[in-house]
Formats: C-alpha cells, sequence, structure tokens
C-alpha cells in the first residue's frame, strides 16, 4: 500500500476540488489555526493504535497543508481505516443530490464507502461491525439545515447503540459564533432539521456534539472525545482564518454565500428561486412575475445591516453538480442580487425574514408558500401565518427573541474557546 501513497495524495488534492481562498474579511489569525485533523497524529495517536476505524468524511476532510484525511489514515498503519461514510452530496462533494450514490469501493486501495444519504442516513449495526471507533470530520456551514450535523448525530446514535466510541475532529464554524433565529420545535424534526437549536446555531461541530449529549438530544449518548482546534478564535468568520476553504457542498461556492445561507434557503419552502441553477446560487431571489426595481426599492429602503441589493435577471438551467432540476428551468427570472457590505453587521435570517416580507407584500397574488417544507426549515408553522397576518419582520422576529436567549444562554456552557 505504502508505494501507492503519492498517488493516493494526488487522487485526494484532485477529490478536494482545487481549494480557493475567499477574500470576505480577509484578516488571518496572529497564529496560524491546527484543526482537530491537524492535531489528531500530534496529540491523541495512542487512541488510534490497534483501532480498526470507520471515518465519516467527505472532501473538505483536509488538514493545513490540503492533504485528505483519508490519506493521513492509509499512511499510519499502526491502525487500520476499515471503512468511509459519506454524508449528502457524496464523498467527492459533487453531487447536487445524493440519493442515487451507491456503497461502493473504490481503486487507489480505498476501504469501501459508504452512502449515510438517502434510505440509509443512520448506520445499522452490520455497518459498524468489527469497527472499534468512529471518526467524525467533516467541514460544516453552521446552518441548522444543513445536513451533515443531522448526519453526525445519526453516527452517534448508531454509535452508542452499538457501544462504539466518537471522536469529533473539531474545525471552524465558517459564520463565527453569531446565533439566529427560531430554535426548532420537537414536532418539525427532520432531516433538515433534527435538533431544538435556531437556524444559526454559532457552535462548532464538537462544541455541538457535546451540546447534543449534554442537553440529552441524543439519547443513548456515546462515549465522545472532541479534538479541539489551538488559536482557534470562535468570533472570526473563516476568511479569517489560514485554512484553505473548499466549498463544503456543489451551491455553497464561497464564504459570502455560506453566509446569505441561513435566511435565503428559507426560500426552498416558496415558489421563488433562490438562484440555484446559475454559477451564484443562494446570494439571489427571483421569478418570472417579480417586478425587480419595485422589490430593490423596497429592500433598499429598510437600510438593513451590512447589505445591499441590486436589481437582477436570471434564467436557470440544469447544471448537473449543482441543481438538476431547478426552480423556473429555462425560465427568464427577475428580482435581486443579494451583496454584503459588512459580515459582521450583516443578520441573515432577518434578511431572508424581509425578503419573503415584502415578496408576500408586493406580489400577493403569485407569491406562495409550502407550508410543510417551510415549517421544516423554519422549526414551526409560525412563519407562513405571521406573513399572512401582514407581521413585519421586527414582530416576527421579537416574536422567537426569547427562546433565542435561552439558547444563547445555554450553549455558554459547552463552548471550547475563548
Amino acid at each position: 500500500m505504502r508505494k501507492n501513497f503519492p498517488k493516493l495524495i494526488l487522487i485526494c488534492f484532485i477529490i478536494a476540488n482545487c481549494s480557493q481562498h475567499t477574500t470576505l474579511k480577509n484578516n488571518p489569525t496572529p497564529l496560524p489555526i491546527k484543526t482537530g485533523l491537524d492535531l489528531l497524529f500530534e496529540k491523541y495517536s495512542d487512541m488510534l493504535t490497534g483501532k480498526r476505524i470507520a471515518l465519516i468524511t467527505n472532501h473538505s476532510g483536509l488538514n493545513q497543508a490540503g492533504i485528505s484525511n483519508v490519506a493521513l489514515f492509509l499512511a499510519d498503519q499502526k491502525h487500520t481505516l476499515a471503512k468511509i461514510f459519506s454524508p449528502e452530496h457524496g464523498f467527492t462533494g459533487r453531487y447536487a443530490d445524493g440519493e442515487h450514490i451507491e456503497n461502493s469501493s473504490t481503486a487507489a486501495n480505498l476501504p469501501p464507502i459508504i452512502s449515510l444519504y438517502g434510505k440509509n442516513r443512520k448506520p445499522n449495526p452490520e455497518m459498524l461491525k468489527g469497527i472499534d471507533l468512529i471518526i467524525y470530520d467533516i467541514q460544516d456551514v453552521g446552518a441548522r439545515f444543513y445536513t451533515y450535523i443531522s448526519t453526525m448525530g445519526l453516527v452517534m446514535e448508531a454509535a452508542a447503540e452499538a457501544d462504539i466510541p466518537v471522536m469529533i475532529l473539531d474545525r471552524p464554524n465558517p459564520l463565527g459564533n453569531k446565533v439566529e433565529g427560531p430554535v426548532l420545535l420537537e414536532k418539525y424534526q427532520s432531516f433538515v432539521g433534527k435538533y431544538p437549536i435556531p437556524i444559526r446555531y454559532g457552535l462548532t461541530v464538537g462544541e455541538l456534539a457535546q451540546l447534543l449529549i449534554g442537553e440529552k438530544m441524543i439519547k443513548p449518548a456515546p462515549e465522545l472525545t472532541v479534538v479541539k482546534m489551538e488559536n482557534y478564535s470562535p468570533c472570526s468568520y473563516y476568511s479569517e482564518t489560514n485554512l484553505p476553504w473548499v466549498k463544503p457542498s456543489p451551491n455553497i461556492v464561497d464564504l459570502e454565500t455560506a453566509i446569505v445561507y441561513p435566511g435565503l434557503c428559507l426560500l426552498q419552502g416558496t415558489n421563488v428561486s433562490d438562484g440555484r441553477g446559475t454559477f451564484t446560487p443562494i446570494k439571489r431571489v427571483g421569478a418570472p412575475w417579480i417586478n425587480s426595481e419595485m422589490l430593490v426599492n423596497c429592500l433598499n429602503k429598510e437600510k438593513l445591516n451590512g447589505v445591499v441589493f441590486t436589481e437582477s435577471s436570471f434564467t436557470p438551467i440544469a447544471i448537473p453538480s449543482m441543481a438538476t432540476a431547478p426552480k423556473f428551468q429555462d425560465q427568464e427570472c427577475y428580482g435581486v442580487d443579494i451583496r454584503i457590505t459588512d459580515p459582521d453587521e450583516y443578520n441573515s435570517v432577518a434578511t431572508g425574514i424581509t425578503i419573503l416580507y415584502h415578496l408576500n407584500k408586493l406580489f400577493p397574488d403569485s407569491f406562495k408558500i409550502n407550508i410543510d417544507s417551510m415549517a421544516r426549515l423554519w422549526g414551526s408553522d409560525s412563519l407562513p401565518l405571521q406573513l399572512k397576518n401582514g407581521n413585519t419582520p421586527s414582530e416576527i422576529i421579537n416574536s422567537y427573541q426569547s427562546e433565542l436567549d435561552h439558547f444563547i444562554s445555554l450553549k455558554m456552557k459547552y463552548v471550547l474557546y475563548e
């Protein structure tokens, strides 16, 4: 296997989709950040020795030098990398929809790769047979409905049931520690919203894993080890780190998109396009029946913090790696483009609410909400009713502020970084 190692590294670099750096708020921290992966073999190698390991990962599992975690695990012969489990979008992160991804073994001496998206979202006992340790190492986005954290939780449940310890290799929350949006109600739990946390929860995956166990959101709970980062500031955006940006999924193409995502993904619960099917997804809003000038004027009059809106027109198309059947495919849409002017001041969920409010107000005969879909994203069925009743964005935000304040107090018990 060692003679194939250089070839394996090359393959893993290709899988990484050519890491790209964002220029948004690009002020690197004074000391280089070391992720959990960077520190694993340096400080935790004894925990790996002699173990048969299942690795939950995808293309985003790179160390500071851009080397894949898979390559690093295969190079260290003190343990066995027995299986790889991949989340939505697949091991390579190139699939708009992972439903069709089959379980497989690949070339280059990789172990079996098993998809945890589609029919089997939680490892079953047979999949975990002979495994001594489960390691999770995926770059998160920081939004509740981003399914990688649902996968993490389901893996932790399966690990507890099989009495297998779990290790989380911590990585930055690209959005820092800011918290926004309502807390999900248990009644509306789904794969795109599995736990009672806000839309933007302001924790790293390691901190979130500790909260899920500490607050008994996962029962039974596995034995958990979080490999903390070094030199990480929790209020930092990803662009302020020294780490390479790798788009975590096909439509989160850069950091600005990730920052906009918690609010704009709410459009998935409506008949309005959020730009999927274009090469600037999620940072735009449109439909064939929208009057761009009217919408832009109303939104800019709101003087929302850290953002401006400009008129836009676009035609969604089928892009195999991004959107296979986008809304309004091959139809010209009109609407707005979103440009962040100050990420520290920008409030993603508040911006999403404001856009929904004005779409409903300006185009009541055309704008529609899928109540079930929106409830899964929002975490309750309150938002459609509030919009129908004409509640202002401020009134909507105020309606969940107390539960958000409670979560902010709760999460402080689990923070790992000062």
